[in-house]
């Protein structure tokens, strides 16, 4: 009877030692779990660091305040980035993926022509309403590397030229499906667009209009008056009367 007892002992523990060894994780495992939590650890910082640069611009950023909002130590912010120049280029690179988020990827829904140029702008403008209080690091970037060559700089200018070739494309899209007028200067149109959204920033976040954002869409409007075939315009949806 005890021999018994003593083979269903043993059975038993050999067993739990095999299970045990199963689910042991192995180097790889633990290396990948490693990485995970790393690449989290540096979403958290260039999080904090895109919120930081919003209100006091990519040239504020330091290590040492970053350390002090996410409570890690300074060492530990400069091991996932290296130097401050590569955390600054780290966030253009997130806040331009959040722009393309809102404003480009929605808007290709639309067909080609006027309605995803009038995407483009509508989604553009809904960001601007909010970055009005929060602060857009393209406008206060170009003023702080304006004339500072040097990979901030260049991120941040390829960023914008990026931004504005897909404008662009999408304003030459709509001239060749006929909603253009024949003799509209694509580049032209596009450089309106964008000036009305650069007049925005300054009217509303500098001055405190509290009519800018009336004025952009009017001033949209009258821009497709000049450049689009009426037929095109009373084709598709008009832009949004409701200048809130």
């Amino acid at each position: 009877m005890l021999q018994n007892r003593t083979t269903v002992r043993f059975i038993h523990m050999h067993t739990s030692s095999s299970s045990l060894k199963s689910v042991a994780p192995t180097p790889r495992t633990r290396g990948a779990r490693a990485l995970q939590k790393g690449q989290q650890t540096k979403q958290t910082i260039v999080d904090a660091a895109l919120g930081l640069a919003e209100q006091i611009g990519l040239e504020g950023l330091s290590i040492g305040a970053l350390a002090e909002i996410t409570h890690m130590s300074k060492s530990g912010v400069f091991a996932h980035f290296g130097s401050r120049e590569e955390l600054q280029i780290s966030v253009i690179r997130e806040y331009y993926q959040r722009f393309s988020d809102e404003v480009f990827f929605p808007a290709m829904n639309e067909s080609r022509g006027l309605p995803r140029v009038q995407a483009l702008f509508g989604n553009w403008m809904k960001r601007v309403a909010v970055e009005i209080q929060s602060g857009c690091i393209f406008i206060s970037g170009a003023v702080e590397f304006d004339d500072r060559p040097g990979p901030v700089r260049d991120a941040l200018a390829t960023s914008v030229q990026t931004w504005l070739a897909a404008m662009y494309r999408a304003v030459v899209q709509a001239k060749e499906a006929g909603h253009l007028a024949c003799e509209a200067d694509e580049a032209q149109m596009s450089f309106e667009i964008h000036g009305l959204i650069l007049a925005l920033h300054y009217e509303a976040r500098f001055l405190k209009n509290p009519g800018a954002i009336a004025r952009a869409h009017t001033g949209f409007e009258n821009i497709l008056l000049r450049y689009a075939k009426p037929e095109a315009c009373l084709s598709i949806n008009p832009v949004s009367s409701n200048h809130s």
